[in-house]
């Protein structure tokens, strides 16, 4: 029998008002995002987002405080970064909450072969490479006090600090430029399996001890988007746990889609072990980080915010709760 024109036009009208319904009910959420190893689950999130009732598009930046830089202008709602650059960017005024922490470590002390360095020591009249303004910069900033050394971009004291992107600090020791670097997962560990550094230490016997990398939210998107606030925090725990538990999949994703097969096997696995995947973050651990960085003069801060003031774990005790995650 032929259906009638009208009634195949009205149908045609509720299907696209159904499609158009469940694409509105879809709500986007604008993720910034770092190109690392341990940062991979939050990349995954775009991946499962449309299970989680939401849409995720992920912006990937070169370094945290572009991230936060992003956040200022309004460009995202959500973001990725290691909690110095979160602490830098609300005690200057970002109007942003502390949500969680999706991995530890992540940053290692690498010298060239050839360099005669053993030790933190072994730094004092050397080339010594970082990124300006990320946490490498604090830790290597205690390190170099606790052994008694000073530093600066500028000849006379006795360490020459010499700040370069993530992506350039490698190729700096291998043409040897610097001496060491303190750099993050998973560059440190390329350098040491490709041969051209080795490790002196991981930098975590200061009193910051292992650093958090940290899940930050505009106070508009908390605030004013609870349920979709939600909706992103259950997927954050889902992405975080898939990564945790299937270590095969976290791997090939990471490997294939983040680093286009530019990182081997023993590199991600490298990375991972001095950057495992976490959910959790604590006012004590954010407030340690941001006296460490008043001391050394780390992060151009106004008014250093109390950590018990911005970091807001709720969300994210609801969302383990409710997917039975401890």
């Amino acid at each position: 029998m032929k259906v009638p024109h009208s009634v195949a036009l009205a149908a045609a009208f509720i299907v696209a008002a159904i499609t158009m319904t469940s694409t509105q009910a879809q709500e986007v959420v604008r993720l910034g995002n770092l190109k690392f190893a341990h940062y991979g689950a939050i990349s995954y999130i775009k991946e499962i987002a449309p299970q989680c009732g939401i849409k995720v598009e992920e912006h990937i930046f070169a370094k945290g405080p572009d991230v936060m830089q992003a956040i200022l202008a309004g460009e995202l709602d959500v973001g990725a970064t290691a909690s110095e650059g979160a602490i830098t960017a609300r005690a200057n005024g970002a109007p942003i909450f502390l949500v969680a922490g999706f991995a530890k470590g992540g940053a290692r002390l690498v010298a060239r072969p050839d360099a005669k360095i053993k030790s933190v020591a072994d730094l004092k009249g050397k080339k010594v490479g970082v990124t300006r303004g990320g946490i490498q910069e604090v830790l290597l900033a205690a390190e170099l006090a606790q052994n008694g050394l000073s530093m600066s971009d500028k000849p006379g004291k006795d360490v020459l600090v010499v700040y370069l992107a993530f992506a350039d600090l490698n190729q700096a020791l291998l043409g040897k430029d610097l001496d060491a670097i303190m750099q993050s997962e998973p560059q440190s560990s390329q350098a040491i399996n490709k041969g051209y550094g080795v490790e002196v230490l991981k930098p975590y016997d200061t009193p910051i001890g292992a650093p958090v990398r940290t899940l930050v939210m505009t106070e508009k998107f908390y605030n004013e988007k609870r349920p979709v606030a939600e909706k992103f925090m259950r997927c954050f725990v889902q992405a975080t746990k898939t990564f945790i538990d299937n270590k095969a999949l976290a791997e090939k994703y990471v490997r294939e889609t983040i680093f286009k097969g530019q990182i081997t096997s023993q590199d991600f696995n490298d990375a991972i072990a001095n950057s495992p995947y976490s959910y959790d973050v604590t006012p004590e651990h954010i407030q340690i980080t941001t006296d460490v960085m008043v001391k050394y003069g780390v992060g151009k801060m106004a008014t250093p915010a109390l950590a018990k003031d911005w970091v807001k774990t709720d969300l994210l005790n609801e969302a383990k709760k409710s997917l039975n995650v401890k």
